[in-house]
């Protein structure tokens, strides 16, 4: 029997290379796994949208949604089982994040920003009207926590408090004490309008979003395994 479809479905930005960058990982899933039709959607943004992309399979087609997202949002509860809702031979898998193999990557981008022991860290997360986003990024941010000697912190770009300029005064208080600076670890798949703004909110230092790296695209394949085991 033939694999459901996997359909990628990512949030969407008009940067160039923000949408280079998911459409990368679109294609390591591919090469993961050769032979799995993977088909790109999105939730905001940019085309094709995903309820256009479900019901454009023939009817009867298996397919599984993953969420190129890093927390449980209104798009992970909302959009997305509102996309799928008329078909039930397709599921949708959970978000990317948390997960350890983030933190293992946040933590790396850290190290390669010069991070020093005495410095602050502000995860800096898209942030969410839903309060299982704050939840998804607080666990995230505890994982990196448990690499680093560093304080950590989570502030958000958007529908959450603290934001990320007020979550950097607050951590610059903590640690202007020891001689430490403020370091914002972007908690973004990749280039776009909030991490633009990361540079904006008056740390030190901020690190470079998760993309590139092919471990996002092996969490979503474990994603979708997992959805297509539940459900044989």
């Amino acid at each position: 029997m033939n694999s459901p479809v996997l359909i990628a479905c990512a949030h969407g930005t008009r940067n160039v290379e923000g949408q280079a960058a998911i459409r990368r990982v679109m294609a390591e899933i591919e090469a993961l796994r050769p032979g799995l039709t993977v088909v790109e959607a999105y939730v905001d943004v940019q085309e094709p949208e995903l309820s256009g992309v479900v019901a454009g399979l023939p009817e009867g087609t298996p397919a599984v949604v993953v969420p190129l997202l890093l927390s449980t949002g209104y798009h992970v509860k909302v959009d997305i089982p509102k996309a799928i809702k008329s078909r039930p031979e397709v599921s949708a898998a959970p978000p990317l994040g948390p997960d350890p193999r983030l933190a293992q990557l946040l933590a790396a981008r850290l190290r390669d920003s010069g991070l020093g022991d005495d410095d602050g860290v502000l995860l800096a997360a898209a942030g969410s009207s839903l309060p299982d986003g704050s939840v998804d990024s607080e666990e995230q941010a505890r994982q990196l926590a448990e690499l680093l000697p560093n304080r950590v912190r989570v502030a958000y770009g958007a529908s959450a408090e603290p934001n990320v300029p007020d979550g950097v005064a607050a951590l610059r208080a903590e640690v202007t004490e020891d001689g430490g600076r403020v370091v914002v670890s972007s908690y973004l798949l990749a280039t776009g309008y909030f991490h633009d703004q990361l540079s904006k909110a008056g740390a030190d230092v901020v690190t470079a979003p998760l993309l590139p790296s092919p471990v996002l695209a092996e969490i979503a394949l474990e994603r979708y395994d997992a959805v297509v085991a539940a459900s044989s």
